[in-house]
């Protein structure tokens, strides 16, 4: 009898389930930031997430923007989710909707809360004695409702692991990002993140600006500086040569950063080359000194110091948990 010396093809792993838990009145910016990071990117990113919709009543939707949202699942789409995004709910969640979150995350379930979708995991109980990342026109009511959750509304995101909160609705791509790099890491958050045009991925650490929390896109009035700093990632560049390629005052500059991007024009500037060193850590076998070189970190003891104040490990310990 002929030996069968056919190969089995391993089954691809199915892809981790987000749901976006959305609500009538829907903010969309959350919506889309989620979908535009968990979503699909085309053939040349691998597909590691999938995203759909669910809501307490099914339907068609109405929105902030004026238009309607048709969802087709109900609650139920919480029961196979890996991820559970919040993204925008009232102050008071029903009864059912706070059953469904809390199936969802015994069962193991990661649960995304942003902006006012914070009352949920609140509510549950999930928040207790924990830090969370609330904006700041929300703090004073959710402290009244939920004392025992420690609110910080000084950061963009806190995540811890199986609750993360995002203040802002214009954290979503940030910490959405935040997650992608957790599990996939950094080269592949930065694949996603230069698909989107988006500015480099802001540390949960980094401190909210209420009156106007911005992140994604690259702004128009910027971008030419930007894509400017970024194809020059090895040259030292200070904050005057970065005015002078924009033709504006150093403080004219400094306060367009501010203004549109949340960070400093050095800070911009030395995430960029963190991400950049993540990357080539994760990717390639090089010498951090070259690695520092490359990046524009000039010496290998600048870029361990950088790195180490950053992520709170060494360029060593980070380049060991991706291989």
């Amino acid at each position: 009898m002929p030996l069968d010396c056919s190969e089995t093809l391993p089954t691809p792993p199915s892809p981790h389930r987000v749901v976006a838990l959305v609500a009538p009145n829907q903010e969309l910016y959350p919506v889309t930031s989620a979908s535009a990071v968990f979503g699909y990117h085309g053939p040349d990113i691998p597909q590691h997430y999938s995203f759909s919709l669910g809501a307490e009543h099914p339907g068609s939707l109405p929105t902030t923007l004026g238009v309607p949202i048709q969802v087709d699942r109900g609650l139920e789409a919480l029961d196979d989710a890996d991820t559970v995004v919040i993204a925008g709910w009232t102050l008071a969640p029903s009864p059912a909707v706070l059953h469904a979150v809390s199936q969802a995350h015994a069962r193991g379930a990661r649960i995304v809360a942003v902006c006012a979708g914070i009352f949920i995991p609140a509510a549950l109980g999930l928040l207790d004695g924990r830090r969370a990342s609330v904006h700041w026109e929300l703090s004073g009511e959710l402290a009244a409702r939920h004392p025992r959750v420690i609110l910080d509304d000084t950061v963009i995101y806190v995540d811890h692991g199986d609750v993360a909160t995002a203040g802002a609705s214009a954290a979503t791509p940030d910490l959405c990002l935040h997650q992608v790099l957790q599990e996939y890491g950094a080269a592949h958050a930065m694949r996603i993140g230069r698909q989107l045009a988006a500015g480099p991925h802001r540390e949960g650490c980094q401190r909210q600006y209420p009156p106007l929390p911005t992140t994604g896109p690259m702004p128009d009035s910027l971008a030419p500086l930007l894509e400017w700093l970024l194809s020059r990632l090895p040259d030292q560049i200070t904050v005057e040569d970065m005015a002078a390629y924009s033709r504006v005052s150093p403080r004219t500059l400094t306060r367009q950063f501010a203004d549109q991007l949340g960070v400093p024009p050095a800070r911009w500037l030395l995430e960029r080359r963190l991400a950049a060193t993540r990357a080539l850590l994760e990717e390639t076998d090089l010498p951090v000194e070259t690695i520092a070189t490359r990046v524009g970190l000039s010496s290998a003891v600048n870029l361990r110091r950088r790195f180490h104040t950053a992520l709170r490990t060494t360029p060593a310990a980070y380049r060991r948990s991706f291989r």
